[in-house]
């Protein structure tokens, strides 16, 4: 058996160039990044908007990817599980966003290069697994 079943290289696939295009955009524009960051989580709307569409999209995932037998496709699992409490937590307490944001960044870019090479070695991963080899 190959490694990596269709649906775990599919939703890969997906997953990996947007977060390889994520963490070079936030390396790129590190400032306008904590600015846009501080910005984003003082609005509760758009937190709670943003905790919808991951609770949406980690659902799909979990859906029709919840693997837990080892290998690689489990981090697959483990990002939908993490979108689902990330996108629960948005909705349920919009109003930490802004106080989680300012403890994180604080008007640094530390965290966020720290995040910024975490999506990219992450997306580079997940990339390699969707469109690489499948022998």
């Amino acid at each position: 058996m190959s490694e990596g079943s269709a649906p775990s290289r599919l939703i890969a696939g997906f997953a990996g160039p947007l977060m390889l295009a994520l963490g070079v955009a936030m390396l790129m524009n590190r400032a306008a990044m904590v600015a846009m960051t501080g910005e984003f989580a003082r609005n509760q709307g758009l937190v709670f908007l943003a905790g919808i569409l991951a609770l949406v999209a980690g659902i799909a995932i979990v859906r029709v990817h919840n693997v837990w037998s080892g290998g690689w496709p489990v981090v697959v699992t483990v990002l939908g599980w993490l979108a689902i409490v990330g996108g629960l937590a948005r909705m349920w307490f919009p109003q930490f966003a802004a106080p989680i944001a300012q403890t994180l960044l604080g008007g640094r870019q530390t965290a966020l290069v720290i995040g910024g090479v975490a999506l990219l070695a992450l997306g580079a991963f997940l990339t390699f697994k969707a469109y690489g080899s499948h022998s």
